[in-house]
């Protein structure tokens, strides 16, 4: 045998062990219920958010701010102090730079808690804000929720109208996110509350002197930021002069709204920030604290609290039915799951179908509910990357019940096709939720006004359709591959919207791709699969940096398990079963492996707003490792990852 056979021989018996060691170790983390939950970790924003809310729940008595919630309080501001970075700022991601609204967010929540003036950590964080722009330069949400409490001035704050509610369908324009948010926000903003600070306390030390407190317009007179600006001017002189009672009919539109979206659910889209403004806006509304609705809320708010070994921190969500796919997937395509572990995942995930109809069929209204979200309750919030990749776990898996499965998955599938947009993609939540103006409001800073169609869920769909039994020439996948073709940029990669970045989005649009039988041999796929190649680190494995988003082009990083296991599926998808860049990550992924069988993993990878806000998943280092070496083992035998 020659050399080069041995090394190969070798390195396909150690990926092997590599497979069966990380598949032993992701079967012990599944619950007994069938299900993988693991932590869900974002940025200090979460914390600060938590120390403003508590100043809202309990005000101080006579200037003086002594919550009964002060353990909590002082756990926080351990947390937010163990992430300050060097230059005294906060970032939004691992390993990026200060950013000026997570920064202003600590800061007020540091400055509430009791840090001193002069304390030198608050100091640092002072100066960091002051050179990034001041307090001018916070996003929109962070100046909404400060003016709340007199800390920003009301007049320099979006307007946040609750009269949209009375606008028909105008609300199933905006992003169900977006949505979520401003309804509950609204209420509280129409109502204005000024609520008390402790005695002296103000952020007027953060105001960069000389720069306007007006919202920056740099797109010209004719242009929507323009119309948008000016239609600001006339909803403030509305809300001083309106009708109250037409106000008071669009509160309680949108409380009925909010309170309808609490049923069945771990709150308002079970996301962190409406759930925040739903315990606001019920205090508003007169709920009393004992209230069956205003206790829900809380319950709910503070079960994404982790106050034990892990640390002190908010989750943004509940990541389970999404972490239990893609490992019952993983595991499912792998062979090295026994069928017990997998029908307990599949039973499971029978249960959190939904049989009800939300907020996607104001657009899809004669369409059977079907699909999956993101936690373990949210009937209103179906999404179309949860339930397509749910559908893949399900082609692996087989149910007590089969017959229910089967039609489990035949109602899913259907309303796949029903959430296909115009251009042939899919997005996350909704159909064709593109009205690229509203992107131009003075609220929609936070960079996901709209759910655009995007490369990296149509990718999954295209797969999960496939899987699930849907012709390869059936028209919604062929316009699901034509919409993929016109998506690629320039270099070979596609946009990922939901997974940092390039490397995501590439992944999952050529297995898409794969799946539909487009030919390896085609140019534009031997184009994504020459960009993976010329991005490799030199270890061996790949990492992008959230910065991506930002540049609008691939910004390299230090590689990560997760980010080295999406390249090789991606790679293996474009018909790359022998390059030496696959096999350096193969390589990559033993050599980092620990003894248990799992990965370490500093970067975020997730993304929940690009820009603003992204996401750690803590299950995505151990879960797609397991797909990528046992894919890259079929590809060696047909025993696959069995191979000794």
């Amino acid at each position: 045998m020659s050399p080069s056979l041995q090394l190969a021989d070798a390195l396909v018996a150690a990926c092997a062990r590599a497979a069966r060691r990380a598949a032993g170790h992701l079967l012990d983390l599944q619950n007994e219920q069938g299900f993988w939950w693991a932590d869900l970790t974002a940025d200090t924003t979460l914390e600060s958010d938590f120390i403003l809310l508590e100043l809202w729940r309990h005000p101080p008595q006579n200037g003086v701010w002594n919550p009964p919630t002060r353990p909590l309080i002082d756990k926080a501001v351990c947390s937010i102090l163990a992430r300050q970075l060097p230059d005294g700022g906060f970032n939004i991601y691992a390993q990026g730079p200060s950013d000026i609204s997570a920064t202003v967010k600590a800061y007020t929540a540091l400055k509430l808690a009791g840090l001193a003036y002069d304390d030198p950590r608050l100091s640092r964080a002072r100066e960091r804000i002051l050179a990034l722009g001041g307090l001018q330069a916070a996003n929109s949400y962070v100046k909404v929720n400060l003016s709340l409490f007199n800390l920003y001035p009301r007049k320099y704050t979006p307007s946040i109208p609750p009269e949209f509610m009375l606008l028909g369908n105008f609300i199933y324009e905006m992003s169900s996110w977006t949505r979520a948010i401003v309804i509950p926000l609204s209420i509280v903003h129409a109502m204005n509350p000024q609520r008390p600070v402790p005695a002296g306390f103000t952020l007027n030390e953060l105001f960069l002197s000389g720069v306007p407190l007006d919202f920056p317009n740099n797109e010209g007179f004719l242009s929507w930021r323009n119309f948008f600006l000016k239609a600001d001017k006339l909803l403030k002189f509305w809300e001083r002069h309106c009708s109250r009672g037409l106000r008071t009919r669009a509160i309680r539109r949108a409380e009925r709204w909010i309170l309808e979206r609490a049923r069945y659910s771990d709150g308002v889209a079970a996301i962190y920030p409406p759930m925040m403004y739903v315990i606001m806006a019920l205090d508003l509304l007169g709920y009393p604290q004992d209230h069956p609705d205003s206790v829900e809320a809380r319950k709910q708010f503070f079960s994404l609290l982790v106050d034990d070994e892990r640390g002190f921190f908010f989750q943004p969500c509940f990541s389970v039915v999404w972490d239990t796919a893609i490992a019952s997937y993983a595991l499912g395509d792998s062979g090295l799951a026994p069928d017990q572990a997998l029908r307990r995942s599949a039973d499971w995930l029978l249960t959190k179908e939904v049989r009800r109809k939300g907020d996607w069929a104001v657009k899809r209204p004669n369409i059977e509910p079907s699909g999956w979200y993101f936690e373990f309750a949210n009937e209103f919030y179906p999404d179309i990357d949860d339930t397509a990749q749910v559908l893949l776990a399900l082609a692996r898996a087989r149910a007590s019940n089969r017959a229910q499965q089967e039609a489990c998955v035949r109602r899913a599938v259907n309303w796949l096709l029903a959430m296909q947009s115009g251009d042939g993609g899919w997005a996350a939540f909704d159909v064709d939720n593109n009205w690229k103006s509203l992107s131009y409001v003075p609220f929609a800073d936070h960079n996901a006004m709209l759910d655009p169609t995007c490369p990296d869920i149509t990718g999954r769909v295209l797969e999960g359709l496939i899987a699930s039994g849907v012709e390869r020439v059936h028209p919604a996948i062929r316009r699901g591959v034509e919409y993929l073709k016109r998506s690629q940029e320039a270099d070979g990669s596609w946009y990922g919207r939901w997974g940092v970045d390039y490397i995501y989005g590439t992944f999952l649009a050529l297995r898409g791709l794969r799946a539909a039988c487009e030919s390896d041999r085609e140019a534009y796929i031997l184009r994504a699969g020459e960009w993976l190649r010329s991005i490799q680190n030199a270890d061996g494995g790949w990492g992008e940096s959230c910065a991506s988003y930002e540049n609008h082009t691939f910004v390299a990083a230090p590689s990560s398990p997760s980010q080295t296991a999406w390249a090789i599926l991606g790679l293996l998808a474009g018909g790359d079963t022998t390059s030496n860049s696959l096999h350096k990550g193969i390589e990559y992924l033993i050599e980092m492996q620990r003894a248990d069988g799992g990965w370490d993993e500093e970067l975020s990878t997730g993304t929940g707003f690009p820009g603003v806000f992204y996401l750690k998943y803590h299950l995505y280092r151990n879960s797609f490792p397991v797909l990528a070496m046992s894919s890259y083992l079929k590809t060696r035998n047909p025993n696959g990852a069995d191979r000794t």
